[in-house]
């Protein structure tokens, strides 16, 4: 049995209705077994999470996106998170089965049908035209707000679908890449800077680790800011090495871990290194679990 996950983010974190009717579009999809929503208000952002043979994912995703682009306008959307349009991002990651260059294909599918629409839409990641391309923090440069002036750049022209500002839609990011990690680390400060320097620190383009894409945020009403991150490659880049090196950072500043959030889904072997290094169960799997050998073959 072939299994791809999809993992679209929309531009809507604080309406549960409209959260719920795009779960529900999801949900209708006969073959795809849905994993779940993360909400984020402050982000103003929601992460849906399914999987299931290659075809029906598509099928699904599809639907998801016919329901965010009719109940999200992006003319009045606010957040904090960095985005392009309704439907942000959707990442399409082989699980089982599937080779890459298959969920290339599903991407690149999904890519082209949302561009029949008439919505602009770039492939970055493995499915990225152009190496200029691949890094999706560069391909959404100028977020919704500049996305007139980028569409206007012949060298910025999307790779489905119309040079043309879409107001209600804005533009759709979609790739196939291996599984993330999103992982937030929240402190006890309401500077924001402290947050945006400790993100500087640790992402790579800041001079820090290869595998770590952040961002400095403010958590409004909370008392709090917020490192946002998403761990590439978590294998060569372990949850606790980034954490370490972040509270010695904020350290530094005498400011504390309020907490950590873990959103969406998480691959188990992201937990063997937690195992390893916080409980020091150095030979630790995630064979040593029971729910992994209840799984059918």
């Amino acid at each position: 049995m072939k299994i791809l996950m999809a993992i679209p983010n929309i531009s809507e974190g604080r309406n549960p209705k409209v959260i719920d009717d795009v779960a529900e579009a999801i949900k209708s999809v006969a073959g795809v077994r849905f994993l779940g929503t993360a909400p984020d208000e402050d982000h103003n952002r929601t992460v849906f999470s399914y999987l299931g043979e290659p075809e029906a994912v598509l099928a699904a995703t599809k639907l998801m996106a016919e329901a965010t682009f009719a109940l999200v306008d992006m003319t009045k959307q606010t957040g904090a998170h960095p985005r392009m349009g309704a439907l942000d991002v959707a990442p399409f990651v082989p699980i089982k089965g599937v080779e890459m260059s298959e969920a290339v294909g599903i991407a690149r599918q999904f890519g082209k049908w949302v561009g029949d629409r008439g919505i602009p839409v770039y492939y970055y990641e493995e499915a990225a035209t152009s190496p200029q391309r691949i890094n999706l923090a560069e391909v959404r440069k100028g977020q919704y707000e500049g996305l007139k002036e980028k569409l206007a750049d012949p060298a910025w022209a999307p790779d489905e679908g119309p040079a043309q500002f879409v107001p209600r839609t804005g533009a759709v990011l979609t790739c196939a890449r291996m599984p993330l990690v999103a992982f937030n680390v929240n402190l006890w400060t309401e500077n924001v800077q402290i947050a945006k320097k400790i993100a500087e620190a640790v992402r790579y383009i800041g001079g820090g680790y290869r595998y770590v894409r952040a961002m400095g945020l403010a958590l409004e009403g909370t008392g709090m800011v917020q490192v946002s991150m998403n761990l590439i490659n978590y294998i060569k880049t372990p949850i606790p090495r980034v954490l370490e090196t972040i509270k010695s950072e904020a350290d530094r500043y005498g400011v504390a871990v309020a907490g950590t959030e873990l959103i969406g889904l998480m691959p188990s072997k992201a937990v063997e290194e937690i195992m390893r290094f916080y409980v020091r169960c150095h030979d630790f799997t995630s064979d040593q679990l029971i729910e992994m050998n209840c799984l059918p073959e």
